[in-house]
């Protein structure tokens, strides 16, 4: 029988190659209920699809594919009790949230009049995004410090410092990890209030991991004592209401789009795709899944890496637009205009 698969229908590139094969269907996330997906086999959603027993009791949905890194919408207890199988996307859009990280730096260097060269950055989760991250910060000529309990538990410490370092002895400090609350590994509000008394050197804080990691409140306690000299924030607390106050103090601002380029998601189409295939033996040929050209190579000099960063992405504009209209969250999310990734590269000349 031909699966019954319901999709987002915000997930891009995917239309029209499962219709062969499957009885598919398209909805917004907010029309996925209970009583919608209830005769479904197969879920392709969105971060925006809390898919828990309120979503799935007495449904026939028998797997859950979801266009996205993260996967805390997904209550996976419920899912391994009642039989469900659930894939993510590790690793889509690594690129395109390191392009973010680029364009967010770039952006501070510039604006304060300063290099890059020599800061200490601490990267505090080096998965799939935060080792994409570090690569970046090694073109860049940065000191680099990783915090990563998980990696430091099962590699050995050498390569890992604690939070507690980075927070005494680094510039700027970026959080990509899950966002997770039970042991032995929880991240929920890791930078709160005990993290931020310890900053030593006013950091710039950025997160484009999960809103939750980083105490909104605890944050700006700490710019108004001059611990943070500024943040970039692209995941928040409560998405989609934001916290206006933070959300103008912020050097950047963002509708939780740093992974959104055209290429990022393509990557996460096609994973879902092939998560979707195998679990049912469709059959189809997905070796051709390709939507969007590749990616532009560029080659630059040290000198001019910065200013490439800031090409390859106007970061600002995202900011402008959600400060003007911070109600328009979920609309600037939907309609996010087609972003493509530039693969930089140092030329040694």
């Amino acid at each position: 029988m031909r699966p019954r698969i319901i999709i987002d229908r915000n997930i891009p590139f995917i239309e029209g190659i499962l219709e062969p094969v499957a009885d598919v269907t398209y909805m917004p996330a907010s029309e996925m209920t209970n009583s919608t997906v209830r005769t479904a086999d197969c879920l392709i959603v969105r971060t925006r699809t809390h898919c828990g027993a309120a979503l799935l009791d007495d449904t026939n949905i028998r797997l859950i594919a979801t266009a996205t890194i993260g996967y805390d919408h997904i209550d996976t207890e419920y899912c391994a009790a009642h039989g469900i199988t659930w894939h993510n996307a590790p690793g889509c859009n690594a690129s395109s949230v390191q392009q973010y990280i680029g364009a967010a730096l770039a952006e501070w260097a510039a604006a304060h009049g300063t290099g890059l060269n020599g800061k200490t950055v601490g990267i505090v989760g080096v998965g799939h995004v935060g080792s994409k991250v570090e690569g970046l910060c090694s073109m860049l000529g940065m000191n680099i410090l990783r915090c990563d309990p998980p990696r430091a538990d099962r590699e050995g410490p050498s390569s890992f410092t604690s939070l507690d370092a980075i927070a005494s002895e680094a510039d700027i400090i970026t959080f990509h990890t899950p966002l997770t609350t039970s042991d032995p590994y929880p991240t929920c509000r890791m930078a709160g209030s005990l993290f931020f008394s310890r900053l030593k050197k006013r950091p710039l804080i950025i997160n484009a991991a999960r809103g939750g990691i980083i105490d909104e409140a605890a944050l700006m306690q700490a710019m108004d004592a001059d611990r943070v000299s500024g943040c970039v924030i692209d995941c928040w607390e409560n998405e989609p209401q934001l916290d206006r106050t933070l959300l103008q103090r912020a050097f950047i601002a963002t509708p939780h789009i740093a992974g959104y380029s055209a290429d990022g998601k393509a990557t996460a189409t096609l994973m879902s795709l092939t998560a979707v295939n195998r679990f049912f033996s469709l059959g189809l040929d997905l070796s051709r899944f390709a939507p969007i050209p590749q990616r532009q190579l560029v080659k630059v000099s040290e000198s001019e890496l910065v200013n490439a960063l800031r090409a390859s992405y106007d970061i600002r504009r995202d900011s402008l637009l959600l400060k003007a209209s911070p109600g328009k969250f979920e609309y600037f999310r939907s309609h996010y205009p087609i972003r493509r990734e530039t693969e930089i590269i140092l030329s040694r000349r």
